[in-house]
């Protein structure tokens, strides 16, 4: 910033700082259906020296099927305690009744979701899961076993016949990750048809962490915690501001 001075620079951090506050904090209205949770990790400088920090961030889609960014919060990792303070903070917000959670397969996240969200199920994303899968396939079979999730990835008895081919072409972890996933891979099939495409995933979010990433390549890493949810919402309200008043995300129709 050529030509600013640093207490001017500090006055604009003030003042970006206040608008960051009152995003985070401002009332939940409205009912909410859907919540996706994700975190993306930054290098953040801590007692002289850089370490990951992880920007957990929720965004859910309202019964009018609009989206919203509901909440990001810089933490030392995605552990259930972290997952959990972040859930609760939604509920002291105003946040109720949610039906349906999509992340990864993070454990944190799933424990935080059974304790906070009582009666709301937990959905895989099925793009995720397809990569912690192969990530254990060797280069020559990774082609034919993504062929053979793909179409297994629409049919619970396929899934499973799935996990047998492999457990018996040697690869027992990626078998074991179908086991341990495979039940809550079609949890979004309890809800409206048309919605189906867009809640079981968290593809929702990939605009959101395109320009999270995009702007940590020009800064390289970030000076505190606060630096980093400086910026970080700054670009999410942006993007909230388009979400709320474009279009509709979600049809209402069957």
């Amino acid at each position: 910033m050529t030509g600013i001075s640093a207490s001017e620079v500090s006055r604009i951090a003030k003042r970006l700082d206040k608008q960051v506050k009152e995003f985070l904090n401002r009332p939940i209205e409205g009912s909410f259906l859907y919540l996706f949770a994700d975190a993306s990790y930054f290098k953040v400088r801590t007692d002289g020296r850089y370490i990951n920090k992880a920007l957990l961030v929720v965004t859910g889609i309202r019964e009018d099927g609009y989206r919203e960014i509901l909440s990001a919060k810089v933490a030392d990792s995605e552990d259930e305690s972290c997952w959990e303070r972040c859930f609760e903070d939604l509920k002291a917000r105003g946040l109720s009744e949610i039906k349906l959670v999509i992340s990864d397969g993070h454990k944190g996240i799933q424990a935080a979701v059974k304790k906070v969200f009582v009666g709301a199920s937990w959905q895989m994303c099925n793009v995720h899961f397809m990569r912690v899968v192969l990530k254990d396939i060797s280069k020559k079979d990774k082609k034919d076993v993504a062929y053979m999730l793909k179409d297994a990835i629409e049919d619970e008895r396929k899934m499973q016949e799935a996990a047998v081919i492999l457990d018996g072409m040697g690869y027992k972890k990626s078998a074991d990750t179908i086991d341990r996933f495979r039940f809550d891979l079609w949890n979004y099939k309890s809800f409206q048809g048309s919605h189906w495409r867009k809640i079981r995933t968290t593809n929702g979010l990939e605009r959101i962490n395109k320009e999270l990433k995009r702007r940590s390549r020009v800064s390289g890493a970030y000076s505190n915690d606060q630096s980093l949810l400086r910026v970080a919402v700054c670009i999410m309200m942006d993007i909230n501001e388009d979400w709320v008043t474009g279009n509709r995300y979600l049809s209402l129709e069957e």
